[in-house]
């Protein structure tokens, strides 16, 4: 079983988007009331034994137990009762939005997160429809629950084997979007690490450095905007608050935000289908991305986007049955890649490596791509003789 997502834009009518904005609000008025119980009842938990604060405590019996996912959808049922607007939206869709709490908590105990927080006007911006009926697709149009038959650009075909198992539906600066998950039966064979290989090494200077030398340029697509965001959002901190004028400049920002994200992705796209024509194993580097994304040098590297590039590298290779690995950065740029010695530190300002002890001269990001390649294909080849006596196995990335 092999899970796809594919991405369509929506065409609704105006009755229909208001529908969908409409649902959007009370998904957020759902999440927040159910984030509130959860913080009052952590509030509670805070006071003294032998006194108790009026102003941030909140007095819950002791027996209690802290609300979760369970609990606040017995009391959405008995809500929807009462309030005639949560009628409206499908009770699925609620759901899903509970359950978004809930990942939101669990990802604040296990990965060390922040505590979830509310929502404002405007920030929901997606809902979940986590079944689909039979054949939701109709030619031009897709059939939503309680909502009916709505108008996509299906921009490529669906595998008539694959199974349309839920849908979440997304309000970008651009307009709206579907988001279909489909399960789909098939066999993707193992991509066994085999044939030429190549090494890159990813910069600022340059957005990648290939072992077989040659360099691709760093876009900078918010750098290049960055002027034009600036003013933009001057515009939108001149307007008065809650105005349709602060509205329509709010709406721009977005726009500009969202060129800079497609402009960033359509590049890491192109390029790694470029790196999957030149050979059949890629080699990178396992980059510290969260401490690179708070150095000195934070926006430069936020810019370049390299955590997403890898991940669409990743893809792509998977894709186009080609084999992709990450092997440790440590000491790539002060290893020579012919006589593999170490030379020392180099300054960022020093973009020529050359080797003291073999004479070996090189573009700096190459001669880095080169080690990657060599440590690579060593890896791959330990890996090989270990299976060949059956002493270990191949870890393979997917």
């Amino acid at each position: 079983m092999f899970t796809l997502i594919y991405e369509f834009k929506l065409k609704p009518t105006s009755a229909q988007i208001t529908i969908f904005e409409g649902w959007l609000e009370q998904c957020r008025r759902v999440y927040n009331y159910a984030l509130t119980e959860r913080k009052d009842w952590v509030n509670s938990r805070k006071s003294p034994v032998n006194a108790c604060s009026i102003k941030r405590e909140y007095i819950i019996p002791a027996d209690k137990e802290a609300p979760n996912y369970n609990s606040q959808a017995v009391a959405l049922t008995q809500a929807k009762k009462n309030i005639p607007a949560l009628k409206q939206v499908h009770s699925q869709v609620l759901q899903q939005t509970l359950k978004r709490l809930q990942l939101a908590f669990e990802g604040m105990w296990k990965n060390g997160r922040g505590f979830p927080r509310y929502k404002k006007v405007g920030r929901m911006r997606s809902f979940v429809f986590p079944s689909m009926g039979i054949e939701p697709i109709q030619g031009n149009y897709i059939k939503l629950p309680k909502i009916g038959l709505v108008k996509l650009n299906q921009s490529r075909p669906i595998p008539d084997d694959a199974l349309i198992k839920q849908a979440r539906i997304v309000k970008r600066a651009s307009g709206w979007y579907v988001q279909l998950t489909l399960q789909w039966k098939v066999d993707v064979p193992e991509v066994n690490p085999t044939g030429t290989s190549i090494g890159i090494d990813v910069g600022i200077s340059h957005f990648v450095a290939v072992s077989n030398g040659q360099l691709f340029p760093n876009p900078k697509p918010f750098k290049r905007l960055e002027s034009k965001l600036k003013s933009l959002q001057r515009k939108v901190a001149n307007k008065r608050f809650g105005s349709n004028n602060r509205a329509k400049a709010q709406a721009k920002v977005a726009r500009l935000h969202e060129r800079i994200t497609n402009t960033r992705k359509n590049y890491h796209w192109e390029l790694a289908h470029k790196l999957c024509d030149w050979a059949d194993m890629i080699f990178a580097e396992q980059l510290n991305l969260k401490g690179l994304g708070r150095g000195f040098l934070a926006k430069h590297c936020l810019d370049a986007g390299w955590g997403q590039f890898l991940d669409i590298l990743s893809q792509c290779c998977f894709k186009r049955g080609k084999y992709f690995q990450k092997v440790p950065a440590a000491g790539t740029s002060q290893t020579c890649p012919k006589c593999l010695k170490e030379t020392g530190k180099k300054k960022l300002s020093q973009r020529v490596h050359k080797c003291q002890h073999c004479g070996y001269t090189a573009n700096r990001d190459v001669a880095a791509a080169q080690v990657v390649e060599i440590r690579g294909r060593t890896a791959v080849g330990h890996t090989v003789v270990k299976l060949s006596e059956g002493k270990g196995h191949v870890h393979r990335r997917r």
